[in-house]
């Protein structure tokens, strides 16, 4: 009796059908309208929407009177053939930007290898425990009147003091201007979190849902995070309406709430799974 009404963590969800609604809900991802097509795991953070419902596949077949591009009778009208596209490559792209240019690649590298100087970045931790803080992402900063230098302001999180930490990096002259640390400030999660949430909820016997959804919806085991496709974000305890006590140092704690699905396949619901990152644990809520 307990498997029916504990069934699951998370029962497979067709495509379209579910969406993420309601006050308990602080994900803010758009899901795609359809199973989805080329799901990549773990994508960096972006949803692509699908069709919009009720849209028409067949906005191209022959059609009656008043249909562009066709004649009365049903046949295609006649007209000069279009010419062929042309791709044009984008711009290579320099080692430094100018001005307001997004950071380059070599400028973000450098931006962090900056930031991470020892020996204070050694004793901080990442999500995993590791050494390290945990690198959540870098922009360029805000100009300085007066000043035409390029800088990046750098954030990472200290696992090990529950703290954010931002480093603003002057790219030209190499040093670090200004650095700052905060409690209780959690800015959205990146999507190396992100698979240290699924890896968590797939070692903990609340992860059993999930695996026999997966098996369901496929017919194989589910051992690896690089089967399921991921998004999600912080866990906000100021936006739901009923917070478990094992939840209740979210905020200080860095909390994450998941959506995931099979790859090219059905969603399987996890939203009602929190991990706690800095605690190393997984609570159902709802």
């Amino acid at each position: 009796m307990y498997e029916i009404a504990r069934r699951h963590l998370g029962k497979v969800v067709a495509g379209a059908a579910m969406a993420v609604t309601g006050t308990a809900v602080a994900v803010a991802i758009s899901l795609p309208g359809s199973a989805g097509a080329d799901d990549t795991p773990g994508g960096r953070g972006a949803v692509t929407a699908g069709s919009p419902a009720g849209s028409s596949a067949g906005a191209g077949t022959t059609g009656g009177p008043g249909v562009p591009g066709q004649g009365e009778s049903g046949t295609q009208a006649q007209g000069p053939a279009p010419q062929p596209a042309t791709v044009v490559p984008p711009a290579a792209e320099g080692k430094k930007g100018v001005g307001s240019d997004p950071l380059t690649d070599d400028e973000l590298a450098r931006a962090e290898s900056l930031a991470l100087t020892p020996p204070a970045a050694s004793a901080q931790q990442d999500v995993t425990g590791g050494r390290g803080p945990q690198r959540l992402g870098t922009r360029l900063a805000d100009p300085q009147p007066g000043d035409a230098s390029r800088r990046a302001e750098v954030r990472l999180y200290d696992y090990g003091r529950d703290e954010l930490i931002t480093k603003t990096v002057n790219l030209g002259t190499g040093k670090v201007e200004k650095s700052g640390s905060q409690r209780g400030v959690q800015p959205s999660a990146h999507p190396e979190e992100l698979r240290e949430a699924l890896e968590l909820i797939l070692a903990s016997p609340l992860g059993k849902g999930v695996k026999e959804d997966y098996k369901d919806a496929t017919g194989k085991e589910l051992t690896s995070t690089g089967q399921l496709w991921f998004n999600g974000d912080v866990y906000r305890t100021y936006r739901e309406a009923d917070v478990p006590a094992q939840l209740a140092r979210c905020g200080e704690h860095r909390c994450v709430r998941l959506v995931t699905k099979v790859l090219n396949g059905a969603w399987i619901d996890t939203r009602n799974l929190i991990v706690d990152l800095s605690a190393r644990t997984v609570t159902r809520v709802g």
